[in-house]
């Protein structure tokens, strides 16, 4: 089975480069239509699900990298 629509935007938006403080939250909220701290829930649902991994390896592993450095900075 493949990833949804809001999934796959999901990752787009992730792949994108943002020039300035709050850009992404905008984008987030404009683009998707969620609150920030539920795209960051579904993203970080989403780095774990064997199917993003599969649609996009290289923006998921670097952003499981991305985790896995902030949780052993803790």
């Amino acid at each position: 089975m493949d990833l949804g629509q809001r999934e796959r935007r999901i990752l787009a938006l992730e792949r994108r480069g943002f020039p300035g403080p709050g850009a992404k939250e905008r984008a987030i909220r404009e683009e998707l239509g969620l609150a920030p701290v539920r795209y960051y829930q579904l993203l970080n649902a989403l780095l774990d699900d064997p199917r993003a991994l599969a649609a996009d390896p290289v923006t998921v592993n670097r952003l499981r990298r991305v985790r896995e450095s902030r949780r052993s900075e803790r």
